[in-house]
């Protein structure tokens, strides 16, 4: 039985109910007890910083280097720089701001660097396989195996004029690939080949609230979608479900996941029981 237009547009109208339904009933909290918030995080932000370094210490026994036999030794080995990145994004500082500081970390661990070197660790191929590495120990050391999981995706601009909203909402599912991005009207002028946007794509589990996949991508949502889920593969992860948005209903989606994982997508607005129309 193929669904009309006026049974589609009913079906999204009781969705669209259902989600306010929920929003109401779970938005209704009492008010936050801010002196209880801040003693919660302080002891969140210590028991992070505490077990911080033994992650990287498992992350990086994995990793095998030649040792270098020409040129200056860096002033911080990889697994600094790792403990340095993940240390300022988790008391939320600047890399600037970082490097200022680290003359007082540098009484205890003797480490003694610019703001530039802080920068330039996140290109350091022995950091990004530590950190890589610190993805995957932390989902095993969770005990994560068969989650109900959910994904979603985003795009950061490459440019100061294009918000990611904006274009998406403007150019539908085109915006959420660079290789389909511009497109001029006139086939022979020159096509723009720029990239407007780094994509990125996260699976977080339901029960845990813990990302077990993520991915990056400077060619599309889609690639960073996959290689969300090739990283969630290493983790030994299989999800017992997964739920998506619109983007990713299609059949070419339920074929990347095997018989015991149940896919929940929202349907596209054109979206048919038995199929296209043609």
């Amino acid at each position: 039985m193929r669904l009309t237009n006026k049974q589609l547009t009913d079906f999204q109208k009781e969705l669209v109910s259902v989600i306010d339904m929920y929003k109401q009933e779970f938005s209704d909290q009492t008010p936050t007890d801010w002196k209880v918030y801040e003693k919660q995080w302080a002891n969140r932000l210590r028991t992070a910083l505490k077990e911080l370094k033994n992650v990287i210490d498992q992350a990086e026994t994995t990793i095998k280097v030649e040792p270098k036999r020409f040129g200056r030794p860096p002033k911080a080995t990889a697994k600094q720089k790792a403990l340095i990145l993940c240390a300022k994004d988790i008391v939320q500082l600047s890399g600037r701001k970082m490097a200022n500081l680290l003359p007082l970390f540098s009484l205890f661990d003797d480490v003694d660097i610019s703001y530039k070197t802080v920068e330039r660790a996140y290109s350091d191929p022995l950091v990004r396989m530590i950190i890589h590495n610190m993805f995957v120990v932390l989902v095993k050391n969770k005990g994560i195996k068969r989650p109900d999981t959910t994904g979603d995706g985003t795009g950061y601009s490459l440019t100061i004029t294009k918000h990611y909203r904006s274009v998406t909402e403007s150019r539908g599912e085109a915006a959420k690939s660079n290789e389909a991005a511009a497109k001029p009207a006139n086939s022979a002028i020159k096509q723009d080949k720029r990239k407007l946007f780094t994509y990125s794509f996260a699976i977080m589990d339901l029960e845990s609230h813990m990302y077990v996949g993520y991915g990056a991508s400077l060619r599309s949502e889609r690639a960073a979608f996959e290689a969300a889920l090739a990283l969630m593969g290493e983790c030994g992860v299989e999800p017992g479900s997964i739920r998506l948005d619109q983007y990713y209903a299609g059949q070419s989606t339920a074929e990347l996941f095997g018989a015991k994982t149940a896919l929940f997508v929202i349907p596209k607005s054109n979206a048919t029981i038995r199929g296209t129309y043609v």
